[in-house]
This record gives C-alpha cells, structure tokens and sequence, in this order.
C-alpha cells in the first residue's frame, strides 16, 4: 500500500515492481499477487488496461490510519483509559497535531450547524423566502430591467 499511496495515481505491477527493485530483488509474480490480495481484500481498485490492470487506492492513508485507530478504540473495555495511554505516548508535536485537529472537526461541527440554522430558517420563511409584498422592507422583485 504505501507504494500505491506514493504515486498517488493509478500504478501498474510494473511500476511498483521497478519501484521496489530500487531497494531489493523481488519477483513480479509476488507484486502481482499482492496487488491483487489487496484488490480481494478493497483497499485498492483496478482498471483493466491492454492486458495489464492499474491499481489505485481507495482511501488515502491517513483515513486508512483512522480507521487503524478507531478500531484499535473501539475494542478497548475502557475507551477513555485507551485515550489517555495513548495521549501519554504522544511527542509534545503529535498532541499540537491533536489540538489542531480536535479544533477544525470543532469548526467544521459549528459550520454545519450553522448551515442547518439557515435551512431550517428558510424552510420557516416559505417558498420564496418569504420576503415581498408581505414583508415589506425586505427585498423585493428587484430592479426592472
């Protein structure tokens, strides 16, 4: 996986082969059957090609890290313990990374609420919004044109 996730792209088994061969001897057979374990397995997908397939990943890696992470929580009997040895791990680093995080799902919460308000504002005012002859001071029609 981290190969396909460096090129970002769809890859060959050619590619990752040539990629890998960098570092060490491995046989196109084994990347191919890894490639297509982890097509079995959904964590990539593959488009046929003349008579090769490109591979892609369905997720990035950081959602696949969260997905790591929240089932690792998820199996703990205390969830909250859990957190706290594993904040405890953390490099002075990871938890700023943390607090940032934990503030832009804060952020993106308030948006949709607010976005939500709006909605359901509208959906009170009525078809139109509800601004006109029976509002007046609202906008109208506009300028005639």
């Amino acid at each position: 996986m981290t190969r396909v996730w460096k090129w970002n792209r769809p890859v060959t088994v050619r590619e990752v082969l040539e990629d890998l061969q960098q570092e060490r001897s491995i046989a196109y057979t084994t990347v191919m059957t890894v490639l297509d374990n982890l097509h079995q397995k959904g964590w990539v997908r593959r488009e046929a090609e003349g008579r090769a397939y490109r591979y892609e990943a369905v997720s990035t890696r950081a959602a696949y890290a969260a997905a790591l992470m929240n089932d690792a929580w998820s199996q703990s009997d205390n969830p909250a313990a859990a957190l706290v040895a594993f904040f405890g791990m953390m490099s002075p680093s990871q938890r700023e990374a943390l607090s940032d995080a934990v503030r832009m799902v804060e952020g993106d919460t308030v948006r949709r609420e607010d976005e939500a308000d709006r909605k359901a504002e509208a959906a009170e005012r009525g078809p139109g919004g509800g601004e006109g002859p029976e509002n007046p001071g609202g906008p109208g029609p506009g300028p005639e044109r």
